[in-house]
């Protein structure tokens, strides 16, 4: 069953510009460079499900350059208790607080990278072939070759005897290796969009022994749920949506200049439709066993989108005009260029 937006879900994607920087950054995780100073923070972090649930308790806000190598993600983390203990690479984070990086380049919601890194620097690295939800697998044996990050702690790890202000990361993701999964090859066109979001995993903890551990639910006797605090709210308690992520504009116009996002919400709008189709037939599979071709099944009369379907398959096409869009049953959502018809 796919994990579906709560009733108060409004689809409305954080947004953000990624200015150009003219020199390469130096990644030590401090952020004391004058690019960073002028870079924009992303609104505070929130709840993945959204304004249903309380405001995160510790503040995280994150920053995005590009140069012509890099695609550069710094992070802000507010934390009192810095505790990290895994220390081998694509271990499993999220099992202790992290920081997550999730970048899906041509926004088709297959084909996406994910990386998370902890207070110890420590990273997991990945390609997701498709979100779980469709059958998606990790594959956990691919490294971002190039890959520069630091971690900055502005405290002590894993010392409960004090108080800290929290860490900062600082990441730099080659356009050599993101480039496998964008339209194009090299870095983004100016006003290019990709969907990208971030997440905090945050684990309630308390001293025990000198150590950081996790704390208990005495009415269950496990550790109490993590917490998932991110950029661009879900809707719902599942970070691999990835439609639902945020949206990254690309500009060419220096860091510390204005610029301003430019984006097509008509075009949103409609990817937004197919997706709550996609949503539809699977709800419809799941109940009658097969997937439907009938518009006032879907609620789709008057809407220029056409159907077809079989007991395991569907294809559901927007065309209007130029403007060409299709959904599979496995999610893939597809904007066809002009082009690719006259073939």
């Amino acid at each position: 069953m796919l994990a579906q937006q709560h009733e108060l879900y409004q689809f409305s994607p954080r947004q953000y510009v990624c200015q150009y920087v003219e020199s390469p950054l130096t990644i030590d995780g401090k952020l004391d460079e004058k690019a960073w100073k002028q870079a924009e923070s992303t609104d505070k972090f929130m709840d993945i499900e959204g304004t249903i649930r309380p405001l995160p308790y510790y503040d995280t806000k994150a920053k995005m350059l590009w140069d012509s190598q890099y695609f550069y993600i710094a992070v802000e983390l507010e934390e009192p208790h810095l505790w990290a203990t895994y220390d081998q690479r694509d271990m499993v984070i999220f099992h202790e607080n992290d920081f997550e990086v999730f970048i899906d380049p041509d926004g088709d919601t297959h084909h996406y990278y994910e990386l998370e890194i902890n207070a110890l620097g420590t990273l997991w690295d990945l390609i997701l072939t498709r979100p779980y939800r469709d059958g998606g697998q990790p594959v956990d044996a691919w490294d971002i070759k190039g890959l520069q990050s630091g971690v900055h702690l502005n405290g002590t790890l894993n010392n409960p005897d004090d108080e800290d202000e929290g860490w900062t990361v600082e990441l730099a993701f080659p356009w050599s290796v993101l480039e496998e999964l964008a339209p194009h090859p090299g870095p983004p066109n100016d006003q290019e969009i990709w969907r990208v979001n971030f997440s905090r995993v945050q684990w309630r903890t308390e001293a025990k022994d000198g150590q950081y551990v996790k704390e208990k639910d005495p009415a269950t006797g496990q550790p109490y749920p993590e917490h998932n605090w991110v950029w661009s709210p879900q809707g719902a308690i599942a970070m691999h949506q990835p439609e639902t992520w945020g949206l990254v504009q690309f500009s060419s116009t220096p860091a510390g200049k204005r610029a301003r996002f430019n984006g097509q919400p008509n075009l949103e709008a409609i990817r937004w439709q197919l997706r709550q189709l996609y949503y539809k037939q699977h709800a419809w599979k799941e109940a009658n066993g097969t997937f439907t071709d009938d518009p006032a099944q879907l609620g789709l009369e008057g809407e220029p989108i056409q159907v077809v379907a079989g007991a395991d398959f569907f294809l559901a096409t927007y065309e209007l005009g130029d403007l060409k869009l299709r959904i599979r049953e496995d999610g893939k959502l597809d904007h066809i260029q002009p082009k690719e018809d006259e073939e």
